[in-house]
């Protein structure tokens, strides 16, 4: 099974950290975010991840190397100057993930959800990890029927940004997408989550709920007081 580390955003509301340094490789704990991430998919049994890159992409490979320090192979997707959006970042690095199904995790998120508990398989085109609505986002993304997730509906959970996913989850993803924008350009960019609403109105999309602890680093003063957490843990 392959995975996605999802890493290319501009890190806007991070500002100035980001400035020189992309979200995901900024510090918590004493490491880069994303070597939780890689950490965890290596203990998951996973060998080969994609790291897609944008904003100064050049840093993932000169502090990440080629992952060997985990047991992993990492394979660098570069999307240019632009993201590609969530969507467009998996269509663009299929090539490299191109398998049964594989895992996608959200760069600029941390948890201790064990990446084991994941499926290898799915009966639909995604599974989706559900987790309750953090102050930031009171509304939520999606409710949770049992084992499966729906557009509509409540009570209403957050996506997590970890996922399990088919390929085929893509296939019509130009008729779904429609001309929005960035649809027409090369490589297209679009969102993910469109794809994903449309699969959840086909019944195609199971979904679980973690309880445990998960934190969106998406403020300086979140990545702070994270760091604050993680360091007094240890």
């Amino acid at each position: 099974m392959k995975a996605i580390v999802l890493a290319a955003g501009l890190g806007e509301r991070m500002r100035p950290l980001t400035d020189s340094t992309p979200k995901p490789l900024l510090q918590v704990g004493g490491k880069p975010l994303i070597a939780w991430h890689l950490e965890k998919l290596a203990a998951a049994g996973v060998r080969d991840v994609v790291i897609n890159t944008s904003w100064l992409a050049e840093q993932f490979p000169r502090v990440l190397g080629d992952g060997s320090r985990w047991g992993l192979r990492l394979h660098y997707a570069y999307e240019g100057a632009v993201p590609l959006e969530t969507g467009g970042a998996l269509w663009n690095a299929m090539t490299l993930l191109r398998d049964d199904v594989f895992i996608a995790v959200n760069g600029d998120i941390w948890t201790d959800y064990d990446f084991a508990r994941l499926p290898t398989d799915i009966d639909g085109q995604a599974h989706l990890v559900l987790v309750d609505n953090p102050p930031q986002h009171p509304d939520g993304d999606f409710a949770l029927h049992g084992d499966r997730v729906a557009s509509d509906g409540s009570p209403r959970l957050t996506f997590s940004g970890i996922g399990v996913y088919r390929p085929a989850l893509l296939d019509d993803w130009r008729s779904i997408i429609g001309s929005a924008p960035g649809s027409d350009a090369t490589p297209p960019r679009f969102k993910l989550a469109p794809l994903l609403r449309d699969a959840m109105r086909r019944d195609c999309v199971s979904g679980e709920q973690y309880r445990g602890r998960w934190t969106d680093v998406g403020t300086p003063a979140r990545l702070a007081r994270l760091d604050l957490e993680l360091t007094d843990g240890r």
